[in-house]
Parts: C-alpha cells; structure tokens; sequence
C-alpha cells in the first residue's frame, strides 16, 4: 500500500485504512515512479481537453499541468484512468500513468516523464493478515500510532525520550481524532539498533500516551536509485 511520496508527500486516507484494517505490516519497498502522458492512438497534444489521474499524480506532475488549459479530474487510480481512457476512446482525453498501463490498455506515451522532479519515489508499505504475519528477523523499523492527553509540552516529552532512547524518528503525521475538537493522534516511524532498543522506548513513553497501536516491526527499505 503506497504511504508517502517523495515530491508530494504523505497519502492521508491511507493512514486511516492502515488504522481500521487487521493488517500488520511486515516490510516497506521504495519505487521510483515514472509519470507519462498517455493518449488513444492519432491523439495529438493540441487535441487534449482534459486529464484524469490519482491526485497524487497530478500532485508530481503539477509544474507541466500549470503549463496547459486542461481540465483537471481527480480519479481514484492511474491505471484505472488509462483503462477507462482505453474503453471511452476518448479523443480529448489524456491520462496520467505508467509506461506499463499504456502498455497493457493500447495507448500512446505522448509525453514520458512529466513528474516535476524526476527523482520520484514512492514508499510502499508490505503488508499481510494478522493471524499469518510472523516476527522479521533484524528488524529494525517500526510503524506506530499514539494518542497523548494533549497536555502542554506533552508531545515534546515523548519525542525527548524516543531520541534520548537512541531511536531515530524518521516520520511523524498528526491526523485528527474523529469525534474531537482539533485533537490529534500521531503516526511515527522509528528507526532503531534492535527490537530491544525499541521495546525500551515505547516502555518509557506508556506513561504519557494512550491508544499506543504497533502496525508492524519490520525491516528498513533501501531507496535504490537508477
């Protein structure tokens, strides 16, 4: 399940399906992603009205959009934007996707790579069933989620003993609690030596969180870059 992107940021209604899901996560993988322009067969760019993609496509590809007129529309999936520019035919219609999906629905690249930066990755989180995830050897990340009494400076404690604990905080998300007035919980990523080092710290916190959720310990991806 992609997570965050490296040009436009956190997915946001992926943390919360992380959050209602029975789902562990047992690994993460960085892919690089490549952002093209995808059109029928004999559509030219002067033909183009409109786009369709995934926000957090049309999100990367931001500087060359601002360049047309296009109408801009928001689906829920880039692949599912060229399938349905496949089945429609459109003539004034363009998608934002993968070389692979106009591959596999008949469609022309027009424009390859037209990411903002074209150092674009994305994290992906691996994820699997509860009852079948076993323990990863070596692991030395974790994905949580914590709730804190909101009282001053009591975020600021619990971040001073993650560090003080050694552990490296490599992302942290607030996202609202549902039902609060502008409460939020937060979601951290923490780097550490071992599983050890990382049962020490969330035992030095347990006195100034509450909702404390582990959704995986699993180990670190590597970003390899081509």
């Amino acid at each position: 399940m992609a997570i965050e992107n490296s040009i436009a940021g956190s997915i946001l209604p992926n943390y919360n399906l992380l959050q209602k899901s029975k789902l562990k996560v047992v690994g993460e993988v960085y892919l690089s992603i490549s952002q093209n322009l995808l059109v029928n067969p004999g559509v030219r760019l002067e033909d183009i009205k409109e786009v369709h993609s995934h926000p957090m496509a049309i999100l990367q590809c931001l500087e060359y959009l601002e360049k047309t007129n296009w109408k801009i529309v928001e689906s829920d999936d880039t692949a599912l934007s060229a399938k349905q520019l496949h089945q429609h035919k459109g003539k004034h219609t363009a998608a934002i996707a993968s070389k692979l999906a106009a591959e596999l629905f008949e469609l022309d690249v027009i424009a390859p790579n037209i990411q903002t930066m074209k150092n674009n990755f994305t994290r992906f989180l691996v994820l699997q069933r509860e009852k079948e995830a076993v323990e990863i050897t070596n692991a030395n990340k974790a994905s949580v989620y914590f709730q804190t009494n909101h009282s001053k400076g009591i975020l600021a404690q619990v971040l001073t003993l993650i560090a003080s604990g050694g552990i490296n905080l490599s992302k942290l998300q607030s996202m609202p609690i549902p039902g609060s007035t502008f409460k939020y919980g937060f979601y951290a990523d923490l780097e550490f030596e071992n599983k050890q080092q990382f049962n020490k710290v969330m035992a030095s916190i347990e006195s100034l969180t509450n909702s404390v959720k582990i959704f995986g310990i699993y180990q670190k991806g590597k970003i390899v870059k081509g």
